[in-house]
């Protein structure tokens, strides 16, 4: 665009100072030039003023709409869940599971077997605990456990696997 033009445009659009529209308005009165590009230039302006904008047809917002619903239902919704809880939980998992294996060690004869067995220097007494646990209360109790440990592992390595893909 040479230099005509862009003055042209900008006393069209309004853009230039009140001085530079005088000047302009006094060059297109007495130039030719000048006078032939405002001609050119202003019935371009009034074609492009006489275009009407197409508007998208009404299916077409309704068929954006539905899959912009459709991607927001995909998406799987995110419990929130607070982290201490998680590992509130699994503390008490990992004290329960000391503490059968302490009362298992503590219940075991150490002096059965062989001659040359591990001699305990303390001796202890725990509380009589059979009362409290039973035997199948025991498994059930355990095997939940099991499943719990095998179920946190799954879920860390799903994680570690979404990571890396």
């Amino acid at each position: 665009m040479n230099n005509i033009e862009e003055q042209l445009w900008n006393y069209l659009d309004g853009t230039c100072s009140a001085q530079e529209q005088e000047a302009i308005a006094h060059l297109i009165a007495t130039d030719k030039t000048y006078q032939q590009k405002y001609e050119e230039i202003l019935a371009f302006n009034q074609e492009l003023e006489a275009i009407e904008l197409d508007a998208p047809p009404m299916a077409f917002t309704y068929k954006v709409m539905e899959a912009v619903r459709a991607e927001e239902a995909s998406k799987p919704l995110k419990a929130a869940i607070d982290n201490r809880i998680i590992k509130g939980i699994a503390a008490f998992f990992l004290l329960s599971i000391i503490v059968l294996l302490g009362i298992a060690l503590a219940s075991t004869n150490w002096n059965s077997g062989t001659t040359n067995s591990v001699q305990i220097p303390f001796n202890f007494e725990l509380p009589a605990l059979k009362s409290y646990f039973s035997e199948p209360a025991l498994k059930g109790f355990l095997f939940f456990d099991v499943v719990l440990a095998l179920f946190l592992f799954d879920g860390y390595l799903r994680r570690r696997q979404i990571r890396q893909a």
